[in-house]
């Protein structure tokens, strides 16, 4: 017995002295792989606030980064002497920055990053204009170290430190172990795990920020492939789905409005939760988007289905009642595909197409995806006179002004015509360039952006009464079509606090920041003098099948996934591009499911079972969604025409 503990006990004090000599001489190398695990699980907790609800998911958040952070360091071996310090310290640097990286972009944008989003370089200018607003003196958490370390490194010696393969296969080898044991709990907390590429908090969560870029690289390399690869039997697969849940036409509605002018706004930002909201004075924030609504068909439930191309996707499924891409924008990775747009159909019956826009025209690739989409005519800023200082802001020219100099072109336009306006003024970080600008004051809650936010809608909807007012001046119109939208969020979930302030809540549930992704949609008809509130889930993929039946057009063998909002087959639903789905009775998001009319979450019963079937619904829908636009299966169409 005495003897098995000397054993024991040597084993230890060997195995101690082995730890202790291996950090002594690559010390480096494990304050490195610390530094990258500390800082990525600071970016979790402080920056992304990456959900955890049980100690399962808490642990797998806290071991995810150390596998990347070994394979990562691990290539250090294969150089010696102060070459090995000075390659952990650049990998550190790169690895810092992609982290950085990705907590930008996920203030901005509330997502990660993905490799199509980093090919966007042509709108890193105009977005560099609010990149001061994001930056954080909490940062310097992330990036102190790469200030610091250098000082401390030039007095390092590690001139004699050899190059080891063996270290390195050792550390490889860690890495994929500790990996493959982070996927098996992963998978057992949410199997599946790597098929629902759409859900990139899940990704992160469970695989960790850095295993999440690799595995992007991988589903890129996948997709670049399905162009080549894709035959006109996928097409097929895609119609059957589509055929499944066509909509017939309302007989009262088809055709009603046939060779009427038709004016799109895009709303920019708008969210549904400020529409007939008021200023802590007692104004009415949105009073023109309001009136026209008593005086429209409207509709409370419409969702927007936008992933990280945001008012770009937009555009996509407003033209293509396709849903934008899971990763990147179509705009970008798929501009120069086959599409049968709805400047296209309509061009069919005569109708002449216009985009307004006071930007650069190779924002988001426009000038190339319009040209793909059959649009007669772009006007960008070179048709709008930008000279006065006072009418812009740091994304362009002010909305009312934008409005303003864009009606003469609209008058001039050959009829009939179907209209694009994009605003611009209602945008991150909503401030207004000068305080005569503010039409209301500020919220009152913790949040700038949030109390702001309700200053740049204002003036985006003053612009709108303006506008509306310049179509009934000149004629055009009574002879009109005309609708709004909103593009997509403007209040990101970093702003939850402030948002449950407003609501009276104490804090958001996943059920009301699915609900907060609700946006006004607006259709005025000719002639109408009364509104009409439609209480029916709907989201942007049903606005051009609505539109089109509306002008008379039968899309019984186009490839439209939303279906007519005045059909009375017309199914309540919509689906977010993260895999959440809102139907008549349910709400599912984050892995959770509620009851749509109280918000109560909802484990067993009639209502689960259906959340549990929209679920499979929406990875189906989403899934051929993809295959259309990762394959160009639009060509076959094309060819079949």
């Amino acid at each position: 017995m005495q003897q098995d503990a000397n054993i024991w006990s040597r084993m230890r004090l060997k195995m101690g002295q082995g730890v202790r000599s291996t950090y002594k001489e690559h010390k480096l190398f494990w304050i490195a792989t610390l530094l990258i695990w500390l800082k990525t699980y600071l970016a979790y907790t402080l920056f992304f606030n990456v959900p955890v609800t049980n100690s399962a998911q808490a642990f797998i958040l806290l071991i995810n980064p150390i596998s990347s952070a070994l394979f990562m360091f691990g290539f250090s071996f294969f150089f010696r002497g102060n070459v090995q310090k000075w390659f952990i310290y650049g990998t550190l640097f790169v690895a810092t920055l992609i982290l950085y990286a990705d907590i930008i972009f996920f203030r901005f944008f509330n997502d990660y990053l993905t490799l199509p989003v980093l090919f966007q370089t042509s709108n890193a200018e105009t977005i560099s204009a609010s990149l001061g607003s994001l930056l954080n003196w909490s940062d310097l958490l992330i990036v102190g170290d790469l200030i610091i370390l250098p000082f401390f490194l030039r007095k390092m010696d590690m001139s004699k430190n050899v190059a080891s393969r063996g270290r390195a296969i050792l550390a490889f080898v860690a890495a994929v172990v500790v990996f493959l044991g982070n996927l098996t709990l992963a998978e057992t907390e949410r199997p599946e795990l790597l098929t629902r590429a759409f859900d990139r908090e899940l990704l992160v969560k469970n695989i960790g920020t850095f295993n999440f870029h690799m595995y992007d690289a991988l589903i890129q390399s996948k997709t670049s492939a399905q162009k080549a690869l894709a035959d006109s039997s996928e097409l097929s697969e895609v119609q059957s789905f589509i055929d499944s849940k066509h909509a017939e036409p309302n007989p009262a509605m088809f055709g009603k409005y046939k060779g009427k002018n038709v004016i799109v706004v895009s709303f920019e930002s708008a969210q549904s939760f400020a529409v007939g909201l008021k200023a802590p004075n007692g104004q009415e924030i949105t009073p023109n988007l309001n009136k026209l609504i008593k005086e429209s068909h409207s509709w409370d439930n419409f969702y927007h289905n936008t992933g990280q191309g945001k008012t770009a996707d937009a555009e996509f499924i407003l033209e293509n009642s396709i849903y934008p891409l899971g990763r990147g924008a179509a705009f970008f990775t798929n501009g120069e595909n086959e599409f049968r747009a709805t400047p296209e159909m309509l061009k069919e019956d005569g109708y002449y197409s216009a985009v307004f826009h006071a930007n650069n025209k190779s924002f988001w690739n426009r000038d190339i995806v319009y040209n793909s989409f059959g649009v007669d005519r772009f006007f960008s800023e070179t048709d709008y006179d930008l000279g006065d200082p006072a009418d812009l802001t740091e994304w362009g020219l002010l909305d009312d002004k934008f409005f303003e100099q864009s009606l003469p072109m609209l008058k001039d336009l050959p009829r009939p015509f179907y209209s694009k306006f994009i605003t611009l003024t209602n945008h991150y970080p909503f401030e207004m360039p000068k305080p005569e600008d503010e039409l209301v004051p500020p919220l009152e809650t913790s949040s700038t952006t949030l109390n702001h936010y309700v200053q740049a809608l204002a003036y985006q909807d003053m612009a709108l009464g303006k506008f509306i007012e310049g179509l009934k001046k000149d004629g055009t119109w009574d002879d009109t079509i005309f609708m709004v939208y909103g593009d997509h969020y403007g209040i990101s979930t970093n702003h939850n606090a402030a948002m449950a302030e407003l609501m009276n809540k104490d804090e958001l549930t996943p059920y009301d920041v699915a609900q907060l992704q609700r946006v006004p949609f607006v259709i005025h008809l000719p002639g109408q003098t009364k509104g009409v509130k439609h209480e029916d889930v709907a989201s942007q993929i049903d606005i051009k099948p609505t539109l089109l039946h509306l002008l008379g057009q039968d899309f019984k063998n186009e490839v439209l996934f939303g279906t007519d909002l005045f059909s009375k087959q017309h199914k309540d639903y919509a689906l977010f591009r993260d895999g959440s789905v809102v139907t008549d009775k349910t709400v599912y998001t984050q892995e959770t499911c509620y009851d749509r009319q109280t918000g109560e979450e909802v484990k067993d019963g009639e209502l689960a079972e259906m959340c549990k079937q929209s679920t499979k619904q929406s990875e189906k829908e989403l899934g051929l969604s993809d295959k259309v636009i990762y394959g160009d299966l639009l060509r076959f169409l094309q060819t079949s025409k």
